[in-house]
């Protein structure tokens, strides 16, 4: 065994059985010892994790630049394809606001109106009312004197009695040539002349018996009566006035003024709106303040030609008499409006070669150009007869490169105020 003087100076091995270097060694020689030929090697498994760990590194490097960037690079991708789709404003169509109730001036007549003239010569004996007085049916208004009626009657009275005188000859005469005919004392031609003098007196008898009649009618005319029941509204004789048939002078007038009627010229475009049964407002310039119901009793059925309007009867009524025919009234209809048309925004409108049209949103976002029929325009807003409906989605100030199946991001808009 050796000492502990020689143990001491005996190199140091390692726990492998390696030379230990002494600690001069060690601050002489600054060199790492090579391991010996054959033993293991120390350092390898310290260049493994290094290399592990500069792997995970440049992982996690990459990681942190590749995801990062390949987010802004879809943001950027989306934020352009959204940037590619234009935004525009879209309404819905309205209809037009109710235009304030109709007002027409209307022509104010009696229910029945009729003037009354002379049927027979004469002069006046008598006039029994005067202008204002209300009369019934057949009331005596006026009486004539008609001397020339009464001669010519009592001529056709006895040109009758003449004429029937004749008659009776001829038909006993016409009797007793008949017997002798039959007796043979006469020939066939003579009793057939007896028989045909006979009926030609009979139909002169027939007509002085007419002429009596219409001379007896004519007689009756000197008896001026009201047709119905109303109102004196003209008189125009005069006792011992001579009145001449047919020459057409007005002797009275009468109207029938408990109910009205008056007539209103309604434009084409309403004339459909109007219909019997509908009560409309009627007033008086004269009457301010003062407002009579209406009710439309019947219409003409066709325009008049000249004026393109229809031409509406109205019943009034007015039992109190506080109206008077022949006036101007102005009627106010409550339910008459023109035809339901829709509006739109002016700046709504595309002009191209097809005609005016309108861009139309789709539930897909897509735009469907469609052509519409203008009406009247309104400064901001105009009417469209035909093409579109309330549902709707029209696109508003759309750009001049808007086509058929353009995709849009649309974004709701209210239309203008009128």
């Amino acid at each position: 065994m050796k000492s502990n003087t020689e143990f001491l100076d005996a190199p140091a091995h390692s726990r492998e059985g390696s030379v230990v270097p002494e600690p001069s060694e060690l601050h002489d020689s600054p060199q790492r010892p090579q391991p010996a030929a054959g033993g293991p090697n120390p350092s390898g498994p310290r260049h493994g994790g290094l290399f592990w760990i500069a792997l995970l590194f440049a992982a996690g490097a990459f990681a942190l630049g590749f995801f990062p960037r390949s987010r802004e690079r879809a943001v950027v991708r989306n934020e352009t394809r959204e940037l590619a789709v234009p935004t525009v404003d879209v309404t819905s169509p309205e209809p037009a606001k109710a235009a304030p109730p109709l007002l027409f001036s209307g022509e104010v007549k009696a229910l029945s109106e009729a003037a009354i003239y002379a049927r027979a010569n004469g002069y006046v004996r008598r006039w029994l009312v005067d202008i204002g007085a209300h009369v019934e049916k057949d009331q005596l208004l006026a009486e004539l004197d008609t001397p020339e009626v009464e001669r010519d009657l009592a001529q056709g009275r006895a040109e009758l009695s003449q004429a029937d005188a004749a008659r009776s000859l001829a038909e006993t005469t016409a009797k007793r040539w008949v017997e002798m005919r039959s007796a043979k004392t006469i020939s066939p031609q003579e009793a057939d002349e007896k028989v045909a003098d006979l009926a030609l007196k009979k139909a002169t008898v027939e007509a002085a018996n007419a002429k009596v009649q219409r001379l007896e009618e004519m007689l009756g005319f000197n008896k001026i009566t009201a047709p119905f029941a109303g109102t004196v509204t003209v008189r125009t004789l005069d006792v011992g006035q001579l009145v001449t048939a047919g020459a057409g002078r007005e002797l009275f007038r009468i109207a029938q003024a408990d109910k009205l009627r008056i007539f209103v010229r309604v434009p084409q475009n309403y004339a459909r709106s109007v219909v019997v049964d509908q009560t409309a407002d009627v007033t008086f310039t004269e009457l301010p303040g003062r407002t009579f119901e209406g009710k439309i009793v019947r219409t003409a059925g066709s325009l008049d030609a000249s004026s393109r309007t229809l031409l509406t009867e109205l019943e009034v009524d007015n039992a109190k008499g506080e109206l008077f025919a022949g006036s101007y009234a102005q009627v106010r209809f409550r339910d008459v409006q023109s035809a339901a048309v829709l509006t739109i925004p002016a700046n709504a409108l595309l002009f191209r070669i097809e005609g005016t049209m309108v861009g139309i949103v789709g539930a897909d976002n897509h735009v469907t150009l469609r052509k519409v029929t203008m009406g009247r325009d309104f400064g901001q807003i105009v009417e469209v007869l035909s093409g579109l409906i309330t549902a709707d989605r029209v696109v508003v100030n759309p750009p001049d490169s808007l086509v058929e199946g353009s995709e849009i991001r649309p974004v709701e808009q209210p239309v203008p105020a009128k």
